[in-house]
């Protein structure tokens, strides 16, 4: 027996009416559609994890270390084709959390730790699964497409195209790095409606083409800003000094385990917060997707559930807890893997070529202090606008769909919080049902949901009060 039938009676490959070429062809789509974020998580959590000079380069590593982790669990145990890697949203809360609360990002890295031990744990009782299933339908469909307007506004200000306070930056036409950004912007949505595979990978290294070849011509950055609400430190050219083949490129001691570290520096009440704003959110974020997956796969039942998703969601949990070892945000699985199965992934024989693909771009790593610190976020509007696809499937005639899902959507982006917007649509839910006569609608798992949103923001603005 060959190689090619041991992986295919594995698998059960044929059973699920694909085959070994197909699925190595749609673990290659989705390392293409998904690999970006090891250059783009790097760039968003390098705002708040400081490990010297080689930071940037470091939670690369650790950023794909725990998405091989996560996705040897997803191929070998759940054996379906799912990659994950570190969330896109939830690791921009992990910057506020530590920027705006205050809280060490060694602190903030445990919080993910014990996040990720929590997990396991609800995951192994089977008391994930079923919390997912009583999550109400318009605020499952509408967290996507509010976590993509949250990733826009971020990337759109770090590339200098608006300013932090949401405005279009007033000198745009003279600032080259705000010029350039909306040129890759523009060209990876053309490269996308082209078909072409790795269109964001793609569109970042020729982003960031573009900007060495301005720099050569003379361009500079345009100065200041600060008065204006501009980003200050994006880079046109780094160059190629930072480049660096040695051990210091791999070491990850410096961030490795530094979440025990955190632990010493734990303020209670704050502590617990972050936990649970984390745990919300990819709770929820990764019910979603496994269901937008299951879907596309036509895995899920007549209830549009997928079966044993009890499986995939160790997986997540998995990721997280190796990822806060390790020195990086919650890992979560990713919606970009539906064009895996577009190509006919259906086993984890796809999740084991991502997985593999990963490994192989470690070597790869110290090239990426390279790229213009701007370019990386490209991808963030690419991904929103990805991410706005479930609007479609709300029933926007329906109020009480469409008032839980527009709150979802519109609170996001305007507090900068997944969590509170995520809270704005189940608070709502019960409410609107109720009130509309339609009270057989909602179960107690939604009202017990509300109230525990609403005990989190008592809590939580109440010490903020204190």
């Amino acid at each position: 027996m060959g190689l090619s039938d041991t992986l295919s009676a594995r698998f059960d490959v044929e059973e699920r009416g694909s085959d070994v070429g197909t699925e190595l062809l749609a673990g290659l789509t989705t390392f293409l559609t998904m690999s970006y974020i090891i250059v783009v998580n790097p760039a968003i959590l390098s705002n708040a994890i400081d490990a010297g000079e080689n930071t940037f380069q470091l939670l690369a590593v650790v950023t794909i270390l725990a998405s091989v982790a996560a996705m040897l669990v997803m191929g070998l145990y759940a054996d379906l084709p799912f990659g994950l890697a570190p969330g896109m949203g939830l690791n921009a809360f992990f910057v506020v959390v530590v920027t705006q609360l205050g809280v060490p990002w060694e602190t903030a890295l445990a919080a993910v730790f014990l996040e990720g031990v929590l997990f396991i744990a609800l995951t192994a009782v089977g008391a994930r699964e079923y919390v997912i299933r009583l999550f109400p339908e318009p605020v499952k469909l509408s967290v996507g497409a509010g976590i993509g307007l949250f990733l826009a506004l971020l990337g759109l200000e770090q590339m200098r195209i608006i300013t932090g306070s949401v405005s279009l930056n007033p000198v745009i036409a003279l600032d080259p790095i705000a010029i350039l950004a909306a040129i890759g912007i523009l060209l990876t949505f053309a490269l996308w409606a082209r078909g072409v595979r790795g269109a964001i990978v793609v569109g970042i290294l020729l982003t960031s083409i573009f900007a060495y070849l301005v720099s050569a011509f003379g361009v500079e950055p345009r100065p200041g800003g600060a008065d204006q609400g501009l980003v200050e430190t994006a880079t046109l050219a780094p160059g190629i000094s930072g480049i660096t083949y040695d051990l210091a490129a791999y070491d990850i001691s410096p961030i490795a385990f530094a979440f025990v570290e955190g632990f010493q520096n734990v303020e209670a009440l704050t502590f617990a917060l972050v936990i649970f704003t984390f745990f919300f959110v990819d709770f929820f974020d990764t019910a979603g997707t496994l269901t937008g997956l299951g879907q596309a796969a036509g895995m899920t039942d007549e209830s549009g559930d997928l079966p044993d998703i009890d499986k995939p969601l160790m997986a997540d949990a998995v990721g997280t807890t190796v990822g806060g070892l390790l020195g990086t945000s919650t890992v979560t699985t990713y919606i970009e893997s539906s064009a895996g199965i577009g190509e006919g992934g259906r086993t984890g024989l796809t999740a084991l070529v991502v997985a593999a693909l990963f490994l192989l771009s470690l070597p790869f790593v110290p090239l990426l202090s390279a790229i213009p610190s701007f370019a990386p976020y490209v991808a963030l509007v690419v991904v929103a606008v990805m991410m706005l696809r479930n609007v479609t499937e709300i029933d926007w005639d329906d109020l009480v769909h469409a008032i839980p899902a527009g709150l979802t959507i519109i609170i996001m982006p305007l507090t900068s919080s997944i969590a509170y917007g995520i809270a704005a649509g189940l608070l709502s839910y019960p409410v609107v049902a109720v009130a509309a006569g339609r009270r057989e609608e909602t179960r107690l798992g939604h009202v017990l949901m509300a109230l525990a949103c609403i005990g989190y923001f008592a809590v939580r603005f109440g010490a903020l009060a204190g």
